[in-house]
């Protein structure tokens, strides 16, 4: 388990990370979510001892990263895929992160096989894609069998195949019992992955819930409704005291409505639906609401849409 509390770091009169408390829980995934400077990083670097908090506590199993002895046995985790030295073989640079955590040296050929990545074993990594960067970064993760596992954007750079291959990895990983801690911008994966979500805005704790109440508290639930006879349906849907609001096209959407309720009603006047469905908000669409007050970078179009006015052959930026 991962604990925070109170977890504070200040850099001079920037707030990077601001009380944060909250459990990484073992036997799920849990999801770290938050718009670009929020403290992600920043967070992920204190729990493994990098960066040093300017208040509140964090432990890993009840102790310090810095109390622990052969810390690859406890935690294991994927920041920085480039972290790696070019020189070294993807099997050397496990190596040494095995010899240095007092890990047997049978475990560098078993991580490799897991990841993939036995076929270039003692090519050296300066040569890998990033694919196989991020590849590499997880069997270091791995490789001490650790009850703890986090990571940080860990589908970057990986093709449909590998980013399978990760969530199927995070979701056994956590039916063993293991705690899984990922950070991720890809919405629509992370939904697919993680069942309880941390999500933090400007250093602070926004949400700490499960998957599917984030998204119900987040959003808001509608039936859609499209019908050949379209005038028809909404003065029956007037005279029920139905409030409707016309989406694109030629639906209908109702607020909270109960499909059930519609479906009877149509049917009572002889109305012809081709669709009555409930909608719900996907992940992407809550996070955007819950954090629409904590973006701080915000991108903004040019000239009629486009590229700021003077992109184009020679421009090479603002002056510094």
């Amino acid at each position: 388990m991962i604990e925070l509390a109170g977890l504070t770091k200040r850099y001079g009169e920037k707030v990077a990370v601001d009380h944060l408390t909250f459990q990484v829980r073992p036997g799920i995934v849990t999801g770290f979510l938050g718009p670009n400077g929020a403290g992600k990083s920043t967070t992920m670097r204190m729990i493994l001892g990098l960066d040093h908090p300017t208040a509140g506590d964090v432990r890993i199993d009840g102790r310090h990263y810095d109390q622990l002895t052969d810390p690859l046995t406890y935690i294991g985790a994927l920041l920085d895929a480039k972290a790696v030295h070019g020189g070294r073989s993807a099997y050397n640079h496990l190596l040494c992160l095995a010899q240095s955590n007092g890990i047997p040296k049978r475990r560098v050929a078993q991580v490799l096989d897991t990841v993939g990545l036995t076929a270039v074993a003692r090519k050296k990594a300066k040569g890998f894609s990033y694919g196989m960067g991020q590849r590499l970064g997880i069997a270091g993760a791995l490789l001490g069998d650790p009850r703890i596992l986090m990571f940080d954007e860990p589908v970057n750079g990986l093709d449909p195949e590998g980013i399978h291959w990760i969530r199927n990895l995070m979701k056994s990983l956590a039916a063993q019992g293991r705690t899984v801690f990922v950070s991720s911008h890809l919405m629509s994966e992370m939904a697919l992955t993680a069942d309880h979500l941390v999500v933090i805005g400007q250093g602070r704790l926004l949400a700490d819930t499960s998957m599917a109440d984030f998204i119900k508290q987040n959003s808001r639930p509608y039936v859609r409704i499209r019908s050949p006879q379209r005038e028809r349906l909404l003065d029956a849907l007037h005279e029920a005291g139905i409030t409707v609001v016309e989406a694109g096209g030629d639906a209908l959407e109702v607020d909270g409505g109960k499909a059930e309720r519609i479906g009877e009603l149509a049917a009572r006047h002889g109305i012809v639906l081709y669709e009555l469905s409930t909608q719900q908000a996907s992940l992407e669409e809550a996070f955007m609401q819950l954090t629409a007050e904590s973006v701080e970078y915000h991108a903004r179009s040019g000239p009629a849409g486009g590229a700021p006015r003077g992109w184009g052959a020679g421009w090479t930026g603002p002056e510094a």
